[in-house]
């Protein structure tokens, strides 16, 4: 019997070093995600507002109203919520909401996802190259997304993600000031890395 109960003391040691050691990974993910993400949000509300100032209107997740508490001035100085958890955002992004040019829909993204080596982070940009008429659900709208920046949570580089913004808005800005929606299409299928194509 004492040889049983020392067999399974030695599994419940590992069991509970292992538990331990997956806690201790999900919360570094946790509060690397959550750093991440407040940095990133905060500048995609900079971007917002560079474009509002020129008359873009571009709607953003999460709205602002779900993480600033209150604005000292709007829109240029806010104060964070205390107690909105951004280690529990899984998708920033700015939509642009213009109707010429077709521009409904173009948007820059950040989403999470899982894989089988662990949690990732993908930067995309994502726009419509037109219509296409299904028998079964009628005319869909067909969307196309460019990699911008794809990493490991763990080692993701916030440096790195602004690089590549640094390159695409002001390119997406003189889009909108000269009015031509090819300047920053041209620029991602030229630039960037294929993904996925869906209709909506």
């Amino acid at each position: 019997m004492a040889a049983k109960d020392d067999w399974f003391g030695k599994l419940q040691s590992e069991l509970e070093k292992k538990k331990e050691e997956i806690l201790k990974d999900i919360s570094s993910e946790s509060q690397k995600r959550s750093e991440l993400n407040r940095t990133l949000i905060e500048d995609f509300w900079r971007i917002w507002i560079q474009f509002n100032n020129i008359n873009v209107h571009f709607k953003m997740e999460p709205s602002h109203d779900k993480w600033v508490s209150h604005f000292e001035e709007f829109p240029t100085r806010w104060v964070v919520k205390k107690d909105f958890d951004f280690s529990r955002v899984w998708e920033i992004s700015l939509v642009d909401i213009t109707r010429e040019q077709n521009r409904v829909g173009d948007s820059l993204k950040v989403i999470y996802y899982n894989t089988e080596e662990g949690e990732k982070l993908k930067v995309i940009f994502q726009f419509s190259e037109g219509e296409k008429y299904d028998k079964y659900s009628g005319w869909k709208r067909v969307y196309s997304q460019y990699v911008l920046y794809d990493e490991f949570v763990g080692k993701a580089s916030i440096d790195k993600i602004r690089e590549v913004l640094l390159k695409l808005i002001p390119v997406w800005y003189e889009s909108h000031l000269k009015g031509d929606r090819s300047i920053i299409i041209d620029f991602v299928k030229k630039n960037f890395q294929k993904g996925a194509t869906f209709t909506d």
